[in-house]
């Protein structure tokens, strides 16, 4: 009996509609209603941030790699941002574009660690973070910086109950849609962390696609620095490390039906996989669930919703031989001509045995040539 097939993002988004379902009733428990426009603007809000890491990590994570580094460059970010602003919104696009090129140098060290020195992904990023936190350790003790009004807007303002963050998460969501399924650097990027030596060997230049996406990964935790430092009014060197962006990142692209091995997976499984987050975190603190028990029940929800998916049917290509395969009658027809084909080899052995006697037909005794009649 065939499996049915189902796309992970379907899988993912049906999740998220259960999870939902679920949360809107225990919410509406203690007297509360999960579809207010408060605490709709709640979930989202707690999705822009995440969603940004998760956007970038999911790059890097088709690329069969990982970035630990997007707390230390979260933090990294919201510091010089609010530094170089120092209150001044004149200041705010230098602060800005400053602030998502050093962000990129941070990124393009990455790619380069993992393509060039071939360093595992999961270590090279964990040496760039820890550069990037005794940085923040020796230059910063505290908060530093002052955001002006001006930008705060960014993180305080929303469209209707939609706020302003969660907009530039989807444009930006949409824009690496499109860079994945309609430009050749998506195509590579896919090919590279399906089978990098395939993707070699069919000409594909395996290191840009990898470089690119670890670029773009730190650029996404840069602007979500930025997001973070608009919301605080300050940069803090510890702002992303206290949000555990990284293994959250991580989690909400695993969620969203993204393979760790590279390779396979979708933007729009990503922000499933933030939604399902954001609304459990929603639930929980509406519901005054003990903090260190909203842990637990990530882990839960993560496990049981990877696990869910993972059994999933995926499509693959017919086997050429064995059951099910493009031989007519499978391996049953296999076993049945095993005995025939010993007989036609033994006879084949034989010096004596001619090849018309063994494909059954007696052989020609003609004379070979014409001269040879009467």
């Amino acid at each position: 009996m065939k499996r049915l097939k189902i796309d992970s993002t379907v899988i993912v988004l049906g999740i998220l509609l259960l999870v939902t379902i679920v949360g809107a009733i225990l919410v509406a428990t203690v007297g509360r209603n999960f579809l207010s426009p408060g605490n709709i603007r709640d979930i989202l809000t707690g999705m822009s941030v995440l969603g940004l890491v998760a956007i970038g990590q999911t790059l890097v994570v088709l690329g069969a790699s990982l970035d630990l580094s997007v707390t230390y460059v979260i933090s990294l970010s919201s510091l010089l941002a609010a530094t170089i602003m120092n209150g001044n919104a004149d200041n705010i696009p230098v602060a800005v574009v400053v602030t998502l090129l050093v962000c990129a140098g941070v990124g393009l060290l990455n790619g380069l660690i993992v393509t060039v020195l071939k360093v595992n992904g999961f270590i090279a990023t964990l040496g760039v973070g820890l550069i990037l936190q005794g940085i923040l350790n020796t230059n910063f003790e505290g908060s530093a910086g002052d955001v002006p009004w001006a930008f705060q807007l960014i993180g305080a303002t929303g469209v209707g109950p939609v706020p302003v963050s969660t907009l530039i998460m989807i444009v930006l969501a949409v824009v690496v849609w499109l860079l994945l399924n309609r430009t050749r650097t998506g195509a590579h990027l896919y090919a590279v962390g399906g089978d990098p030596e395939i993707a070699r060997l069919s000409g594909v230049r395996t290191r840009m696609p990898l470089i690119w996406a670890h670029v773009l990964c730190s650029v996404f935790a840069g602007l979500a620095g930025l997001l973070l430092a608009s919301r605080l009014g300050v940069g803090s060197p510890t702002v992303g490390q206290q949000g555990g962006y990284a293994l959250l990142s991580i989690a909400a692209v695993v969620l969203g039906g993204t393979l760790l091995l590279g390779g396979r997976g979708s933007i729009w499984g990503t922000i499933g996989g933030v939604a399902i987050l954001a609304v459990v975190d929603n639930v929980m603190s509406v519901m005054q669930v003990n903090p260190f028990l909203k842990d637990v029940v990530r882990g839960v929800v993560i496990v049981a919703a990877v696990a869910v998916y993972s059994r999933r049917s995926i499509a693959r290509r017919r086997p050429r031989f064995g059951a099910g395969g493009t031989r007519t009658g499978g391996d049953d027809a296999a076993k049945a001509a095993d005995a025939d084909m010993a007989d036609a080899a033994s006879q084949l052995a034989d010096p004596g045995t001619s090849v018309g006697a063994v494909d059954g037909v007696a052989p020609d005794t003609a004379p070979a040539a014409e001269g040879g009649r009467s």
